[in-house]
């Protein structure tokens, strides 16, 4: 078993900085890459870019860093979700490097 994991996902890429650094300061965590969706009703956000930040750490900095990440994000444009794995299984690792901002 591995590492926890937090998954912040927050409208824009300013929010998933703001969010990013929030949760770094907040605890002693490690950042994955970000990752992008756009979701199927751009139309009608006023953000229409969803991102990801996902935190990696013990559980009780990764639940640190994910709660400032929120708290930071709801001040730029919002989040959407956000969950932890309390210890993430090694066949999900590879998962946590995709990243969708090198596609279109």
């Amino acid at each position: 078993m591995g590492k926890a994991t937090g998954i912040v996902e927050v409208y824009g890429l300013v929010a998933a900085f703001v969010a990013c650094d929030a949760g770094c300061k907040a605890a002693n965590v490690t950042v994955e890459n970000f990752d992008k969706n756009k979701p199927g009703n751009p139309d009608q956000l006023t953000v229409p870019l969803i991102v990801a930040v996902k935190f990696r750490g013990n559980v009780a900095d990764v639940e640190a860093a994910v709660e400032a990440a929120k708290l930071a994000a709801e001040q730029v444009s919002g989040v959407v979700t956000s969950h932890i794995l309390t210890s993430t299984e090694p066949d999900t690792e590879p998962m946590l490097k995709l990243n969708a901002f090198d596609k279109n």
